[in-house]
């Protein structure tokens, strides 16, 4: 996917226009960002828009996240146990403590 993140009304209108008019090229519109489809078109749209707004656009290439292959089986069954608690207000630093779940500290550190 082709991420298109503006920082401008200018560059978020044209963001608009442009999604508005090749709706074939875009996944999703998110306010100030799109994502477009990886294809030369939506390379092109994105470059159009970096070539107009300059500073104001920024892009990047993004991987979908497969939570089986990427995150760690640890980091996975504490999120899965975390939404299942007891108790909705326990904050996950607390539920974690004295368990096999990562705590907070760890994960930060950690790259994917």
């Amino acid at each position: 996917m082709l991420l298109v993140i503006t920082h401008s009304q200018p560059a978020r209108q044209t963001l608009r226009n442009v999604c508005n008019a090749h709706e074939e090229s875009g996944v999703r519109r998110l306010g100030r960002a799109a994502l477009l489809k990886p294809t030369e078109f939506g390379a092109f749209l994105a470059l159009r828009l970096r070539a107009k707004h300059e500073g104001a656009v920024q892009l990047e290439r993004t991987a979908p996240l497969n939570e089986f292959r990427d995150v760690p089986d640890a980091v996975r069954e504490a999120a899965s146990s975390y939404e299942d608690r007891d108790h909705a207000s326990t904050p996950y630093a607390q539920f974690a403590a004295g368990t096999g779940h990562p705590s907070p500290e760890s994960m930060r550190g950690e790259e994917l």
